[in-house]
């Protein structure tokens, strides 16, 4: 009888530092679900220098820091591989998060070894399912770009952000990441950000998923996909009778930069001004007042205090009160290693 794969639950390592750094927000799709607000992190497309200078706020010379590399589409951005240059030298692990497309001949002008993970976004199986959310014909470029980027030796991973729209599809989706060749596969969350908070807010659209699907659903789609060999990881959401609740703003150190200088230390609060940081003059600095860090020590009986906060309507209620369920860190994830 064969072994099953494990899940094991990623908690936060004291001292691990990740940065997530917005470049620009300019875009060449429209996605349905962009949580990029021009209005709060702002419509530049920073230099290569004031990248450089940003970067180094947050290297350490003596430890490896991940660094996440975002849009917009940050290839775009025509000095994107000078900056991975840039980044691997202030000893960085680069991943570089692309809608598909390899803008400005992205993949001719890098090698390999520069790029710890080259990761696509799909949102669908098909271009049926994915191209009303992220574009007419935004599948087959981006399936298009993953073979070459596979053939050309990158390592690669994919995201698909499971909504309303396309949880009835992720099904089909280890079945196509082994026939692309990836070998990670991240399923995310829609947060209520962006385009999402602003419809849902409107009644448009109601773009979260039940507690109760998500949990019949999502972990059996991972362990299917590391069954093929896929490394697959997903957001916890949910916390069990025992599991304990822990905020990464409290144990890690996460940073999520945007091109006005905002640094937030939490994504669910980045439709609003309460950013933890600022970057003014090429300078870090933490900011005063009622910042998202003053709300991480709350204790609730939902769990995350953001979540509470700021979309509370994704909470469900016993008759006593209680919540159904304690909602996870949105950066806690669940990991299933393939076995070899």
């Amino acid at each position: 009888m064969s072994q099953r794969p494990q899940v094991r639950t990623v908690g936060f390592k004291p001292g691990e530092r990740n940065v997530f750094f917005h470049i620009l927000t300019a875009c060449n799709l429209r996605c349905r679900h962009c949580y990029i607000n021009p209005a709060e992190h702002g419509t530049q497309t920073l230099s290569l220098d004031k990248v450089s200078n940003w970067l180094k706020l947050f290297a350490r010379p003596k430890q490896e820091t991940n660094l996440i590399l975002l849009g917009g589409e940050p290839t775009l951005h025509v000095d994107l591989p000078a900056i991975i240059r840039t980044a691997k030298a202030l000893r960085y692990a680069v991943t570089v998060d692309s809608n598909g497309y390899l803008l400005n001949d992205f993949l001719t002008r890098i090698t390999p070894d520069l790029v710890d993970s080259l990761s696509f976004s799909l949102d669908g199986p098909d271009a049926v399912v994915n191209d009303p959310i992220r574009g007419l014909g935004s599948f087959q470029v981006c399936t298009d770009n993953i073979r070459r980027a596979v053939r050309a030796g990158f390592a690669t991973s994919l995201i698909y952000t499971v909504s309303s729209l396309n949880i009835d599809h992720l099904r089909k989706m280890p079945a196509l990441l082994a026939s692309l060749g990836i070998r990670r596969f991240f399923i995310q969350v829609i947060g209520l950000r962006g385009n999402p908070a602003r419809e849902s807010a409107h009644g448009r659209i109601l773009w979260q998923v039940p507690a109760k699907k998500w949990l019949d659903l999502v972990p059996i789609v991972a362990e299917n996909a590391a069954s093929m060999g896929i490394h697959t990881i997903y957001p916890k959401v949910y916390l069990g009778v025992d599991d304990r609740f822990e905020c990464a703003g409290m144990v890690a150190e996460n940073y999520f930069i945007f091109p006005n200088g905002r640094v937030y230390q939490c994504p669910l609060c980045e439709d609003y001004p309460i950013h933890s940081y600022v970057i003014d003059n090429d300078k870090l600095l933490h900011r005063q007042g009622l910042t998202e860090d003053r709300f991480f020590p709350l204790l609730i009986p939902e769990g995350c205090v953001m979540n509470r906060l700021l979309q509370p309507d994704t909470i469900s209620y016993h008759a006593d009160g209680l919540p159904v369920h304690r909602i996870s860190c949105c950066l806690l994830k669940e990991e299933i290693i393939p076995l070899t």
